[in-house]
């Protein structure tokens, strides 16, 4: 059928209230839109088909068709297809790093507009930073903002101990991600990016960064490659050219860290004697998620001491008990 012959019987059996086969033929349609590469235009159909029939949120997600590619040596899967229901406005970041998320965000929106001048939206970033900075949430939260399922890369799996398995299950990997229209998250691409000048690494793992360049490369794909290292000192000098984008993830700043205690602690009534900025000023050096740790222990210890108010000590007694945590990790006691 033609698409004026589909939404005419769309129409015709939404009148008549045969819901079974408006959901068939309306699905139908959305798989039409997803062919054509028009990928917000489907999500957007999906939402407002699922809203209309009340289907259930577990039943929201078109069952992916394409088989899991998995691992040869074990069969472990090699990659998970995950889905998020994050706001933007939930990423507390710089307004330079927010920016740039919102630059890839809007030329992926506008890709058709830039492919009538011969031009790509970007199509591989690489976030860095330390940990617990928010790479992994941004990935997350663009993948909810774009209505496009995550694939998350596991490379515990990639790795394997057989001598060119490893390559082959990267292979496999771009295979799958060619074939559809995907947010895609290489997490400590560091893994298997290393330089390969070090001495320390042996010729399989040069061989692997060999591929994983190449396929870099030869991706011709529509989703966005992103890929996330807190090592970025550790990566091969030839990986940064294959990115479109390079995103620095910092620690935040004072201002910023007022924002995370005030997000991370709204779900509890805060005492008036709580100033947030001395808070911040006394959690300097520490990371997004570090705060959402110190912040989940204050609350906590006033839910269990029966308490419906957060006070100054249970703020003061989780820093110190993070900062011990702390001492202990790097062995300074």
């Amino acid at each position: 059928m033609t698409n004026s012959e589909i939404i005419k019987k769309i129409f015709l059996l939404f009148n008549d209230d045969k819901n079974e086969e408006f959901i068939e033929v309306a699905k139908e349609y959305i798989d039409r839109e997803k062919r054509k590469n028009h990928t917000l235009v489907a999500r957007e159909l999906e939402k407002a088909l699922f809203q209309k029939v009340n289907i259930s949120p577990s039943q929201k997600r078109f069952k992916q068709e394409v088989p899991i590619p998995r691992d040869g040596e074990k069969g472990f899967p090699l990659l998970e297809i995950q889905h998020f229901d994050n706001y933007f406005e939930d990423l507390i970041l710089s307004s330079e790093t927010k920016s740039q998320l919102e630059r890839v965000v809007n030329e992926f929106k506008d890709s058709d507009i830039l492919a009538t001048y011969n031009l790509s939206y970007k199509k591989k970033v690489l976030l860095c930073g330390a940990p617990g900075t928010g790479k992994t949430f941004s990935v997350q939260t663009i993948s909810s903002l774009l209505q496009i399922p995550l694939v998350y890369i596991r490379f515990d799996a990639i790795v394997s101990s057989y001598l060119g398995e490893t390559a082959g299950n990267l292979r496999k990997v771009f295979d799958f991600i060619e074939n559809g229209t995907w947010i895609v998250l290489f997490d400590e691409v560091d893994i298997i990016g290393k330089n390969r000048d070090d001495s320390h690494e042996h010729g399989e793992i040069k061989r692997v960064v060999n591929n994983f360049l190449q396929m870099l490369d030869n991706f011709k794909g529509k989703s966005i490659l992103f890929a996330a290292t807190n090592h970025q000192n550790m990566l091969d000098s030839a990986i940064w050219r294959r990115f479109d984008e390079v995103i620095d993830y910092r620690l935040p700043t004072q201002d910023t860290r007022v924002k995370l205690f005030d997000r991370y602690l709204r779900c509890l009534k805060r005492s008036k004697d709580i100033d947030l900025k001395s808070v911040a000023k006394a959690s300097k050096g520490l990371s997004p998620s570090d705060i959402e740790m110190i912040a989940t222990e204050a609350m906590k210890t006033a839910i269990i001491d029966s308490r419906n108010e957060l006070s100054v000590i249970d703020l003061d007694d989780a820093i110190k008990k993070f900062q011990k945590r702390e001492k202990v990790k790097h062995k300074k006691l």
